[in-house]
């Protein structure tokens, strides 16, 4: 019997094909803080930090309007998060 992989039911709210709306944290450029990596929304453009971060503004933008899925915005980094089924996307 095979064994059936998870699979990610949001792929259909990818829609964001535009630039990101900035080149950092949101927030944290509002506020003058710092973070450690930068996720972007791929449902509207957000750009927040990561749970690494002290902010932790991509989740948060996540848990607030409910846009699943993210993809990295670090350089040379090339991977995707659905946050509602907790799964990395290749």
């Amino acid at each position: 019997m095979r064994r059936s992989e998870p699979v990610c039911h949001h792929l259909a709210t990818i829609r964001y094909r535009d630039r990101p709306k900035t080149r950092g944290c949101e927030e944290c450029l509002a506020m003058g803080d710092r973070w450690v990596h930068l996720r972007l929304c791929l449902s509207c453009g957000h750009v927040g930090c990561c749970d690494s971060s002290k902010n932790k503004h991509a989740s948060k933008h996540y848990r607030h309007v409910k846009h699943p899925i993210v993809q990295s915005f670090e350089p040379g980094e090339d991977w995707r998060w659905c946050y509602a089924d907790e799964l990395y996307l290749d």
